[in-house]
């Protein structure tokens, strides 16, 4: 499925976060974009009724959320198609798994470039 975009944004977008400044942080900051639709989850079982319900045209993905990783949600978001990035604080010694090892991150705090380069593909 090809994200609906516009002017290379996508419309509607996941957030999987559990720090919620940093979700209102970025929400503020996407919907400044352009984007239309922002939804935020705090677990991965919440964005995963996000998804079943509504798939994303583009997700940002916490890799450690208080209790759990990402990283099974990743997984079905590639199944989908559906393009995400991972967020996170941990720097580059973040340790993903290996199917997952070439996909883009973000180090928090990033900047408001870096993460519309994010939405429009280009990290």
């Amino acid at each position: 499925m090809e994200p609906a975009l516009l002017d290379g944004i996508p419309s509607d977008v996941l957030i999987v976060e559990d720090d919620p400044i940093i979700a209102i942080d970025f929400e503020d900051t996407i919907l400044g974009f352009g984007v239309k639709t922002v939804r935020t989850a705090t677990s991965v079982a919440r964005a995963l009724q996000f998804i079943a319900h509504r798939q994303p045209d583009f997700a940002l993905l916490d890799v450690v959320l208080a209790r759990e990783n990402t990283f099974a949600l990743a997984e079905r978001l590639d199944a989908l198609r559906i393009p995400y990035v991972f967020v996170t604080g941990y720097g580059a010694d973040v340790q993903l798994p290996a199917a997952l090892a070439d996909k883009p991150r973000l180090i928090k705090p990033c900047s408001s470039e870096a993460l519309e380069a994010a939405l429009r593909k280009r990290v």
